[in-house]
């Protein structure tokens, strides 16, 4: 049976990360896996796409997500879009990062696996986004360009913005080189507040110890999911209007896919949002 990680982000909208579990893929894509981009056959891409789109009650053509770059790439999905060829849809959504839209029964999403996916829902305008945010989007502020675009376009009031950071890999689990450290500091991250030093062993895994360090290495993590809180945080979105799913991929990569842990060549956790009235 199909098992979905599900937040209750407002009435009457259907908002979700899926998990491993209820699909037909095998391998490293085990077992619902509906991204294929990433190596999945297509038979088991399209059946779980099916599986999805029957669970939400809506035609395949009203599942949306498009082909990540990490880049800061907003589309809009508007009735023009729903016109377009296959072909078209497609081209339309290469190299994008974030969707939004305010078209009932249209679910929209973006595909992770470590990367955080963030949701928005305008309560007042009827509007929802979805966006991908790795590392590169993360300090290329991918999540304010988008909640200043939604304000741009339909006038929202971030006061009553809601938000969704889904599934993503932990603060203890992302090392990172020093060259990503400075990423972030050059761009005005406050690096006491994301970043931490952590020992790491003769295999080259960080761990935390309380034994002798002396001869360790030191590496940084960064916390991705506290990155995009605080930008939620700083465009005005209320703290108490974020839900943090708490989830961390590379702990928990029996249940949601984790490139660091199974590989490139795995699933991806597709984290959706869909407005179910009409407005």
């Amino acid at each position: 049976m199909l098992r979905l990680h599900e937040y209750e982000i407002g009435h009457d909208v259907v908002a979700f990360s899926t998990t491993r579990h209820g699909g037909i893929s095998v391998g490293n894509y085990f077992s619902f896996n509906i991204n294929h981009y990433c190596g999945d056959e297509p038979q088991a891409v399209a059946a779980n796409r099916e599986l999805l789109c029957h669970h939400l009650s809506i035609d395949a053509n009203h599942l949306v997500y498009p082909h990540q770059t990490h880049q800061t790439e907003i589309r809009h999905i508007t009735e023009r879009y729903l016109a377009l060829s296959e072909q078209q849809r497609a081209d339309f959504l290469e190299g994008v990062d974030a969707v939004i839209t305010d078209i009932p029964g249209i679910c929209i999403g973006v595909s992770t696996a470590d990367c955080i996916p963030v949701l928005l829902f305008d309560q007042q305008h009827h509007a929802v986004s979805a966006i991908h945010a790795g590392w590169r989007g993360t300090v290329a502020r991918i999540v304010e360009k988008t909640v200043k675009d939604m304000i741009d376009t339909y006038n929202t009031d971030v006061s009553h913005l809601r938000a969704v950071i889904g599934p993503g890999i932990s603060l203890n689990n992302f090392e990172v080189g020093d060259e990503v450290y400075a990423a972030f500091e050059q761009n005005g991250f406050d690096m006491n507040a994301i970043a931490q030093q952590f020992p790491t062993t003769d295999e080259g895994q960080s761990e935390i110890v309380n034994s002798k360090l002396s001869n360790r290495k030191w590496r940084w993590h960064l916390d991705l999911p506290e990155c995009n809180r605080l930008q939620l945080l700083n465009t005005g979105v209320q703290e108490d209007n974020i839900i943090l799913s708490g989830i961390c991929t590379y702990d928990r990569h029996l249940d949601f896919f984790s490139a660091r842990r199974l590989g490139i060549n795995s699933g991806r956790i597709f984290t959706g949002i869909m407005m179910k009235s009409v407005k």
